[in-house]
């Protein structure tokens, strides 16, 4: 046996100050995983070292880490109260480190707000040690992080109090994405941590159109999260995204099942699989061996302690919301099948539930909000809506999605999480961001879990209660019995519990603050994320926009890169009218300037006429698919959601919806012969404005694509126009100067207008025409430009727009 090495700071337990740091004892071994304790014993059995978290004085099965992850977790589960599985069922509201005490997520230190506390950053809230000790939970959500340091030592804090309570089940840490370049999308809550290294967004990613760089990205990002204690990601959102309109479609990989497929599988091997030590594995470049290599799992191949479990989401595919509205939202809550493409939404997660790397498959899978109308299952039975066996029911709570095709047809035994807030009584107002239980809102609370656990679901994401899941739990005995209601708890808690024995933190699940500042946002890692930034960046268009002969139109010199003879650039500000936000809270209109002096290697121009180019920075349009003023005027509310620039009035949309119903409507969903109009109308004027301002001279048009526009208004005033997908400034301005050449393509397709979007089939990839330039270029799945032309390799050949 090797000395255990102790640290400097007391014991950490429940009556210990909020500002006590833990002491870690480490146990290496030879022949075993070095151990990591606080307060729990350590055991010596056949010459090895176990921690007695049970303080039996023996060696129980769960703290033997010879034996596989699900034997050790039965065994766990087995000796849990029904109260502690409850817990263990639930996730923690999202935790800010350290809490600001304001917000809809403030907590207390010593009954007092942060500022006035006078506690270290990483301290435990008041909140978070109750849920630990009195509520049970083991699954925590963090939301914003300060540092590393203070990530690892609040982690320290928390995996201490956790092992001072009995039977010492550690904290399972989860996030949402935070490592994305851009600023946080709509569609997700902000998270944070400042050091992380920064990469293009989902559909950025899908514009490399290379699997083994997403493997890259995954294991490096999944090396910063365990230093940060993080072992779930709520992700990777798998979505076939199919419907150019819906608000998500920037965090997915976008359209083609093939591509995403692929991407799949090299994210989930690279977040799970923990590499040999060496830093080899998964793309890993020889500089990361300098990193101190992790522990590999005993028993359990691919897992260990740079495992991160995979959450893959949205079951049974959440991109085909009709009209493009999203479920987050009531007057969204329909996903339509009107193409009868179900089966190739679960490509994607066939991919998940059969991965080429050890760990075999990803660890949860989280079903989408939606209702499933008229969704056909492989067997030809037809879910939700008319001639439907059973009433209309949101995913977790329709068995047939759940049960029937996910466990049973799929033959997944990992956790089921459902998404967040979907057990609670809705909201009123339909256009609020309220409870999403879609279809059993006649049912109580309690009978909404109950419900739920009946077809499979194990973890309620976003309910931090545990009172309706120990009374769902009591409504079972009484149907079932208590022996069957028992199994059935037990079974949840053994594959939410599978995670945490697979991620090494039953052994130690504690951090070196000093190790996880070195790991996190590394110059290996990070220069790994600036090249991908880099070689996201699509090149759609590059040829002077100003009027030549047809004859000499295929002669028109490019314009890109600027080169030296541009030393001023002019970049108009931008404007966006107020809309409504992600939570639905009323975002006022505002003034934007896009310009970031310290990124860009040209000096700014005052006026048009002072610059020898002008680069407009501009995003996709943004537009709201719900108005209670038109519904309060006598009209549905619904709108189109439109992808131009100019007032859009659906004059061919479909005139009656496929699906309706909901207790705050009545009526039908259509929106034929609406009109919509942009947020952000004006990026369209600042093009036209520049093509007006710069006569001649160059004008570069910089696209935030978070949906795929219709260029048609824009891109004849352009010269120049790069798409980008989620990235830092900086990488945008080494473009436009040639520091590098463009090699993206086009994981979407832009469409040739909105009459081409309301003929598309909500389910069917590729069904809508492509906007075509002057050049004779199809903005199309898989298009690029490099500085020599339209870009064909073996990336283009492999993924090919049907």
């Amino acid at each position: 046996m090797t000395t255990p090495t102790t640290g400097s700071n007391p014991d950490s337990h429940s009556d210990v100050p909020v500002d006590a740091e833990p002491a870690v004892t480490l146990y290496p071994q030879d022949d075993g995983p070095t151990l990591g304790a606080t307060s729990a014993p350590v055991i010596e059995v056949d010459g090895r070292l176990f921690k007695d978290l049970a303080r039996t004085g023996t060696l129980l099965p769960y703290e033997d880490w010879r034996l596989p992850a699900a034997a050790r977790a039965a065994d766990l589960a087995s000796r849990m109260s029904l109260e502690a599985i409850a817990g263990l069922m639930l996730y923690s509201p999202h935790q800010p480190v350290p809490n600001p005490g304001v917000g809809p997520f403030a907590g207390t230190y010593g009954g007092r707000p942060y500022p006035e506390a006078g506690v270290p950053a990483w301290a435990l809230t008041d909140q978070q040690r109750a849920m630990l000790t009195a509520d049970h939970v083991r699954h925590v959500l963090v939301f914003t992080l300060q540092d590393a340091d203070t990530a690892a030592r609040w982690n320290n804090a928390m995996q201490a109090l956790a092992e001072s309570e009995p039977l010492g089940i550690p904290v399972n840490t989860s996030t949402d994405p935070r490592n994305g370049a851009a600023e946080a999308s709509g569609a997700e809550f902000a998270t944070s941590a400042a050091d992380v290294s920064r990469w293009p967004e989902g559909l950025g990613m899908a514009a490399l159109f290379e699997p083994d760089r997403v493997a890259e990205y995954a294991a490096i990002i999944s090396r910063e999260y365990r230093a940060l204690g993080i072992t779930t990601a709520l992700g990777p959102q798998i979505d076939i995204a199919t419907d150019p309109r819906w608000m998500r479609l920037q965090d997915t990989w976008g359209p083609h099942s093939g591509l995403v497929a692929d991407y799949t599988r090299a994210y989930c091997d690279g977040m799970q699989t923990t590499p040999d030590g060496t830093g080899a594995a998964f793309g890993l470049t020889p500089g990361h061996a300098d990193l101190p290599p992790t522990a590999v799992s005993y028993a359990d191949p691919g897992w260990g302690g740079a495992s991160v479990s995979t959450m893959v989401k949205h079951w049974p595919g959440g991109g085909t919301g009709e009209g493009g509205r999203d479920a987050h939202y009531g007057f969204g809550k329909f996903a339509v099948y009107p193409g009868g493409n179900e089966s190739e939404h679960l490509r994607s997660f066939d991919a998940a539930f059969h991965l080429d790397g050890p760990t075999g498959s990803a660890g949860a899978v989280m079903p989408y909000y939606t209702i499933s109308w008229h969704y056909r299952t492989p067997d030809g039975k037809v879910l939700n809506g008319e001639g439907a066996p059973t009433p209309p029911r949101a995913n977790a709570y329709n068995r047939a999605i759940v049960h029937d095709l996910l466990r049973e047809g799929h033959g997944f035994d990992g956790v089921v999480c459902t998404d967040w807030g979907i057990t609670a009584d809705p909201d009123p107002e339909i256009d609020h961001f309220g409870q999403r239980c879609y279809g059993v809102e006649d049912l109580d609370v309690a009978g909404r879990h109950q419900l739920a656990i009946d077809n499979g679901v194990d973890q309620f994401g976003g309910n931090s209660e545990a009172a309706p899941i120990i009374e769902a739990y009591r409504r079972i005995v009484a149907r079932d019995g208590e022996a069957t209601a028992r199994a059935r708890f037990e079974a949840s808690a053994s594959r939410l519990l599978r995670v945490f024995f697979r991620a090494g933190l039953f052994e130690n699940p504690y951090l070196d603050p000093a190790g996880s500042t070195a790991v996190v946002g590394c110059e290996p890692f990070t220069a790994a994320a600036r090249a991908a930034q880099r070689d996201s960046l699509v090149l759609l268009k590059n040829r002077r926009a100003v009027a030549v002969s047809d004859d000499a139109a295929d002669d028109a010199a490019p314009v890109l890169p600027l080169g030296t003879d541009v030393r001023r650039v002019w970049v108009p500000t931008r404007h966006v009218e107020a809309q409504p936000g992600f939570m639905r809270g009323g975002e006022p209109a505002r003034d934007i300037d896009p310009f970031d002096a310290a990124a860009s290697p040209y000096m700014r121009a005052d006026t048009p006429q002072e610059a020898d180019a002008a680069v407009v920075f501009i995003e996709s349009p943004l537009s709201n698919p719900y108005s209670t003023a038109d519904r309060d005027a006598g009209g549905n509310g619904y709108l189109p959601l439109t992808l131009q620039y100019r007032p859009y009035t659906a004059a061919t949309a479909r005139p009656r919806s496929l699906a309706a119903g909901d207790f705050r409507e009545t009526g039908d969903r259509a929106y034929r012969g609406k009109t919509n109009r942009a947020a952000n109308a004006t990026d369209l004027d600042a093009v036209i404005t520049a093509r007006e301002s710069m006569g001649d001279r160059p004008v570069v048009v910089v696209v935030r694509m978070h949906n795929p526009a219709v260029l048609a208004e824009l891109e004849p005033y352009a010269d120049a126009i790069v798409v980008d997908f989620g990235v830092q400034q900086r990488a945008v301005w080494e473009l436009l100067a040639g520091d590098f050449e463009p090699r993206g393509l086009l994981p979407i397709t832009l469409p040739a207008s909105m009459e081409a979007v309301e003929a598309h089939c909500e389910d069917l990839p590729f069904d809508y025409a492509a906007y075509t330039d002057a050049a004779g270029h199809a903005y199309a799945f898989g298009f690029g430009l490099n500085w020599s032309g339209v870009i064909d390799d073996v990336r283009t050949r492999r993924y090919r727009n049907r």
